[in-house]
């Protein structure tokens, strides 16, 4: 049984072990090229909770074992994987014939890191070699020196001697230096996000910049901050609009957050294991399905129960990347969750309110409302509503 198949199985047997444990479970129980443990250990990397990552990760750093560095390497990939990065895994240990780097990293705008992670920075790192890794993989056709850089990625925040060393190095606009506590703070930044575009300036974050000008960290800043209070300010909102049609002034709440709860319910009656892929996505790789789980609290309705989402086109993008797809609405609670397939969301769309920014973009207004015992989706008026109580998981 495959290490994956046993945490899915019963995640109770390795939820608590430390990551030496864990790579004992897996294959041949040893990390090495030649090896059938290192197969396993990333793939069970890829599809656990973000949680376990920096767990793992401390682990690596705290706890002296014997291929510490060659599983921090494989955990600092699989980070690289959460923030849309296309990952290559490197070599353990480098050879004459073979390029030594610690992983490949592409980005879908071309941009190509290579990477490499050091338990501490105790020592010199010898630049030189990291660079030469670089020239290799040019001199091989698979990168270009104007969309590639080196990216030094250390167990540690006081990396005070290391800076000063790529400072002085010739290669200083070629690398940047991260440590593992900052990359982990960016994998979860963006797991909190749902917006591509705050992605992609997370990314850029870790190729070298000339920052006499600051814009770009302010974009991101401002960018992360918008995607974060985007939901409330549209509850926000709705909240004003109900308030002023009862004649009152209300105070605002804090915005529903219920997300990963209907994402556990959701996992049980699919018979998958969803992970949190951001704050709305969450993914099985193995069963290839997608979901997203957006939640409202309940407004008055003259007719019933109210409830109210936004669906964004770059959500019906991404879940039409998988093999099956879901997009899942929490009605007040996890108790009450619309389970929408995609296809027939598709069908639906086309009757549906939307808001166009200033910007330019657009998003469709999911309304859902409770009559009675029937469970409707609301369209323009004019429109057909749909009754979707047959794709409702209710729990009583």
């Amino acid at each position: 049984m495959s290490l994956y198949s046993i945490w899915k199985e019963d995640p109770s047997q390795i939820r608590d072990k430390r990551v030496d444990q864990i790579i004992g479970f897996a294959g041949d129980g040893n990390l090495g090229d030649k090896n059938t443990a290192p197969a396993e250990f990333r793939a069970f990397l890829a599809r656990i909770p973000s949680d376990m990552l920096e767990s793992y990760a401390l682990d690596c750093l705290t706890t002296s074992f014997r291929d510490s560095g060659l599983a921090l390497q494989d955990i600092v990939n699989e980070i690289a994987h959460r923030l849309g990065f296309e990952v290559e895994p490197g070599r353990y240990r480098g050879t004459q014939k073979e390029i030594g780097h610690d992983g490949i990293w592409r980005a879908p705008d071309g941009h190509v890191i290579v990477a490499e992670v050091k338990t501490t920075d105790a020592y010199r790192l010898p630049i030189e070699t990291v660079a030469n890794y670089r020239r290799r993989l040019m001199k091989a056709e698979r990168l270009i020196d104007e969309a590639s850089s080196i990216l030094v990625i250390v167990g540690r925040e006081d990396t005070g001697e290391l800076e000063a060393q790529i400072r002085g190095s010739r290669h200083a606009w070629d690398v940047r230096l991260i440590s593992i506590d900052a990359l982990i703070r960016l994998m979860k930044i963006r797991q909190e996000l749902d917006d591509p575009g705050a992605e992609a300036r997370i990314r850029s974050l870790l190729v070298p910049h000339e920052y006499t000008r600051v814009d770009e960290i302010i974009d991101l800043v401002f960018s992360t901050t918008e995607d974060i209070l985007e939901e409330g300010a549209e509850e926000a909102q709705r909240d004003d609009a109900e308030a002023e049609r009862n004649g009152e002034k209300k105070k605002r709440e804090t915005p529903v957050s219920f997300n990963s709860a209907c994402a556990e319910r959701i996992s049980e009656q699919l018979g998958v294991d969803l992970n949190k892929r951001s704050r709305i996505t969450f993914a099985d790789l193995d069963a290839n399905v997608i979901v997203t789980c957006s939640v409202s609290k309940e407004y008055n309705d003259p007719k019933g129960s109210g409830y109210w989402f936004a669906f964004h086109p770059h959500q019906l993008e991404k879940l039409q990347q998988a093999g099956s797809a879901f997009a899942s609405f929490g009605c007040g609670s996890p108790d009450q969750i619309a389970l929408l397939p995609l296809d027939f969301l598709e069908g639906e769309l086309e009757g549906m309110n939307q808001t166009e920014r200033e910007n330019g973009d657009r998003y469709w207004h999911i309304q859902i409302s409770k009559e009675g015992d029937r469970w409707l989706l609301r369209k323009r008026k004019g429109e057909v509503w749909p009754e979707i109580s047959d794709k409702m998981l209710l729990r009583q």
